[in-house]
């Protein structure tokens, strides 16, 4: 069956046609694709198309997909049993060499996904404090729990419902919203919420409004605001982690959390999770203390080796010097064809991730991100798609590359992009 035909039957069965907001398309309009294999930087549809694909599976997958080694180490493992219930020595390494490569985090905790990890570090951190209070950002999105889903980011912002239906009010009240990148205003929210504020919640680079970077100073402003108020300072590194850095975001600007949430990367595409930080913190949780958290596939085995696997390949010499260059190269791509056709846009990159805006300087925060045309998104969304490329598809998401993403690749993007924004050129001059 091709995609169209698979989702009038998914309309039946499933909300929307689609298990995650996101994929339905409603941003960009169209048919969802079904996929049927993807192998490298590559993605194959049910109706037979192939694309380059820049969405990677919402950015697990550095290596590529279906990576050889990930692959070989998920079929072994699952030879062996899916699901225990029970502790592994995986799950033990897995947490060794994640305590590694981020200093920030020497005890963690695993779970399923990073809707339970952010959940579970902000009950720590009101557990921590004695606090109810969470300051977070407006954009930022840290999964849908209900305390979280207020003014979020990614498929809360494209589907229009940022604050969702079924959310307490009570618990809404205490997540406080500030602007990302405005120090006074995080600063006049704690003084405003004196000693009530549990933790700031901050996604150190922003990457669900699409890329928003950190201005300088924002992040160690943070660091000093955490301190001086007494709130713990938790770093959602559920896409940077592994992703700008052997030692995520906090490597790269110099700032460490008091805990960290993780995701994505550390289950090399399979769902994990997991947060972390200073023991005296993590030591509250149960069985070692009494802050209670737990879930009956924490740490499954298959997902505990592709992250292992990918974990490993990650941490060979010239890895991150390569994913860099391939996070270069497609934006260079995006670039070139916007600047060609003589199209007002702003390509904003870090590392392998990078979202094109179209507005003529980079955004700051949601206000900014939002005065992005996001109709002409839309446009450069099928463009591509007709190209052979899939990006994301909302314009408040990441793309990412990958070390699968090579030369062939890159051209076949900078060929796509071309012709992309020259029809997105085209329909500026129609309306």
């Amino acid at each position: 069956m091709n995609s169209e035909e698979l989702y009038q039957r998914a309309l039946k069965r499933i909300p929307g046609g689609v298990n995650s907001p996101v994929r339905a398309f409603g941003a960009v309009g169209g048919t969802p694709r079904f996929a049927r294999r993807a192998r490298g930087a590559r993605l194959w549809d049910e109706d037979g198309r192939e694309y380059v694909d820049l969405c990677m599976s919402w950015g697990p997958l550095p290596l590529g997909h279906a990576h050889p080694e990930v692959v070989e180490a998920v079929c072994r493992v699952a030879q062996d049993g899916t699901s225990f219930g029970v502790a592994t020595a995986a799950e033990v390494e897995l947490a060794e060499l994640v305590a590694r490569a981020m200093p920030s985090v020497p005890m963690l905790r695993l779970v399923c996904s990073g809707t339970e990890a952010v959940m579970s570090a902000v009950r720590l951190a009101r557990a921590a404090t004695g606090r109810e209070c969470v300051i977070k950002f407006a954009g930022g999105y840290h999964g849908h729990a209900d305390s979280m889903l207020v003014q979020a980011g990614s498929g809360a912002l494209t589907g229009g419902v940022p604050s969702s239906p079924g959310v307490p009010a009570a618990l809404a009240r205490l997540t406080l919203v500030c602007r990302y990148n405005d120090l006074e205003d995080v600063a006049r929210t704690l003084q405003e919420h004196a000693g009530k504020v549990a933790a700031i919640l901050v996604e150190p680079v922003a990457g669900n409004m699409g890329l928003v970077t950190p201005a300088a100073g924002f992040l160690p402003g943070l660091r000093r605001l955490a301190d001086r108020s007494g709130a713990l300072l938790v770093f959602d590194e559920v896409i940077t982690g592994f992703r700008v850095a052997w030692g995520g975001a906090q490597e790269r600007y110099g700032v460490r959390a008091d805990l960290t949430c993780l995701g994505k990367v550390i289950g090399g595409g399979l769902p994990v999770g997991a947060y972390g930080g200073r023991p005296e913190l993590m030591r509250q949780m149960s069985p070692a203390g009494p802050v209670y958290q737990a879930g009956t596939l924490a740490g499954n085995p298959l997902a505990v080796a592709a992250g292992l696997a990918t974990l490993r390949v990650l941490q060979r010499d010239g890895v991150w010097a390569e994913l860099e260059a391939a996070g270069t190269a497609l934006a260079a791509a995006l670039r070139e064809g916007a600047l060609a056709a003589g199209v007002a846009a702003s390509v904003v990159q870090l590392g392998s991730l990078c979202t094109p805006f179209f507005c003529p300087s980079p955004p700051r925060d949601l206000d900014g991100a939002k005065a992005a045309d996001t109709a002409a998104y839309a446009r450069l969304f099928h463009g591509m798609l007709d190209q052979g490329v899939y990006l994301p598809p909302a314009q408040f998401e990441c793309s990412f590359g990958s070390l699968a993403h090579g030369p062939e690749e890159v051209a076949q993007v900078a060929c796509a992009a071309r012709a992309a924004f020259a029809g997105v050129a085209a329909a500026a001059r129609r309306d």
